[in-house]
């Protein structure tokens, strides 16, 4: 069973930044995709960004392209995400995941079957 534990989360300005790190029980293999998701109140959750592979292969949703960066350690067993000029349309509560077996970064939820209990970003005007 693999267990997620996502941290990193807090209360910031827009404009400003947060780095969310998720730690994985076990080694996250290159066959298997980390993604990060969120989740706002009264509404689904949504695909923010994936990485496969070694590192080199991302996904990112067009809301957060160029804003935030994913990316992990195999060897320690992370995944991060660095969130800059943060907006707050970018609140909720963010989950970091593990897919199935893939080959591609995948948004979808049902692509990924495991979760950590999620992290609350607010960002304020």
């Amino acid at each position: 069973q693999v267990q997620l534990v996502e941290s990193g989360g807090g209360l910031v300005q827009a404009g400003g930044s947060l780095r969310l790190s998720c730690a994985a029980s076990g080694p996250i293999f290159r066959t298997y995709a980390m993604g990060w998701f969120r989740q706002a109140p009264g509404k689904e959750r949504e695909f923010v960004a994936g990485v496969i592979g070694s590192g080199g292969s991302t996904l990112y949703a067009d809301s957060v392209k160029g804003r935030f960066t994913i990316s992990k350690d195999n060897a320690k067993n992370t995944v991060a995400l660095q969130m800059n000029s943060l907006k707050p349309e970018d609140t909720g509560v963010y989950y970091c995941a593990k897919s199935r077996l893939v080959v591609r970064v995948s948004e979808r939820v049902d692509d990924y079957n495991y979760w950590g209990q999620g992290t609350q970003v607010t960002v304020s005007s």
